[in-house]
């Protein structure tokens, strides 16, 4: 019985929407219509950084609940035959809600360059410009990295405790092992032929996860870099 995604027909119908809107523009006459840089242009720059806060710390959310919820319904799963794993695993789920404090970090960072509302007459300058383009897509850029870190934690954890469920003596090789690794490589090493004992798999997830970790935070600093010349609205 195979998989049945429905991500296929709605991009398709999506793109079909989307050029057929174009051609009856384009033969009608009001391509013109299709501005990119009059909607920047008219946009107001304080909706663009409030919707770059309220990016950031929802995608971040978004993403921790998701590795939560795979890492947890495995370490509940596995701890019904060994109930050893149910404490030592915790730290999956600790690595899962810190990506959702780095968005909480970022959008209080972010939120301290709003200040108040400028008037109508000041809002259109330059300088605000910048500063709401720069926290927009810090915001954007934050919230997507800790959204795929949050998932990347969520697997990691899910595979490594249910081999820590078949195998107790690999809990203490983390600490050590979770600094050398990668995501990919921890991802899918499984699937590496020749196949790897137990404990080398396990440990290069866990791994894994403490890395996918690491690129939440290598997001976070790209966030505060992308938005850290930007001043407060005048």
């Amino acid at each position: 019985m195979g998989y049945y995604s429905y991500y296929g027909p709605l991009a398709a119908v999506s793109t079909a929407a989307v050029s057929s809107a174009a051609l009856y523009a384009l033969f009608t006459g009001s391509g013109t219509q299709f501005n990119p840089g009059a909607f920047l242009e008219e946009t107001s720059p304080y909706a663009f950084a409030l919707l770059g806060v309220g990016l950031n710390i929802g995608l971040s959310v978004i993403g921790a609940g998701w590795g939560i919820w795979v890492t947890g319904s495995s370490i509940l799963g596995g701890a019904v035959r060994a109930p050893r794993i149910r404490t030592k695993n915790l730290i999956s789920i600790i690595f899962c809600e810190v990506v959702g404090i780095y968005g909480v970090i970022g959008s209080i960072v972010f939120s301290a360059k709003l200040g108040s509302s400028p008037s109508q007459a000041t809002l259109y300058t330059p300088a605000n410009y910048y500063t709401g383009f720069s926290l927009f897509w810090g915001g954007l850029t934050m919230g997507f990295c800790n959204l795929l870190c949050g998932i990347a934690v969520g697997i990691s954890g899910s595979n490594a405790a249910l081999a820590d469920a078949a195998d107790p003596q690999l809990f203490v090789k983390i600490l050590v092992i979770e600094v050398f690794s990668s995501i990919l490589f921890g991802h899918f090493l499984p699937s590496f032929p020749p196949p790897l004992p137990v404990n080398t798999r396990t440990d290069m997830k866990r791994l894994s996860g403490f890395c996918s970790e690491i690129s939440g935070l290598f997001g976070l600093i790209v966030g505060l870099l992308v938005s850290g010349k930007a001043a407060e609205f005048s």
